[in-house]
């Protein structure tokens, strides 16, 4: 039976390839996806704009700019970090947050890089 799982698994994902090369993106490509996956949420924006406004602050800082419970801020916080958005420093038993300079300037690039295109120029819809 366990032969029969992993034929019809290796079968489906054979079948649901579009196409038969493997396409790998460039370095800035994945970089600013990821950017962009972890500024997909308003409370995210509203962090970064809060940490922009000061050197750094704490978790429970946080929580009396925003309507949500801790363990939702601190998820929202590790997805920020885990994008290199911001940094973590432990203060036991707080943590301090602050932007991540390099990576934001590294971010203002990729996002300008896109939002610079032309597209007017196509006709199209």
């Amino acid at each position: 039976m366990q032969i029969l799982i992993v034929y019809l698994r290796l079968t489906m994902n054979r079948l649901m390839k579009r196409s038969i090369k493997d396409f790998d993106y460039s370095k800035d490509t994945e970089q600013l996806a990821k950017f962009a996956k972890a500024l997909g949420h308003p409370a995210r924006i509203i962090i970064l704009k809060h940490l922009s406004n000061q050197s750094c602050c704490f978790t429970g800082d946080l929580l009396e700019v925003l309507p949500l419970a801790q363990s939702t801020v601190s998820q929202h916080l590790k997805e920020l970090k885990e994008a290199g958005l911001i940094v973590g420093e432990v203060n036991p038993p707080k943590v301090k947050y602050c932007i991540n300079t390099i990576n934001w300037s590294v971010a203002q690039k990729l996002f300008s890089s896109v939002f610079e295109e032309d597209f007017s120029k196509i006709n199209c819809c």
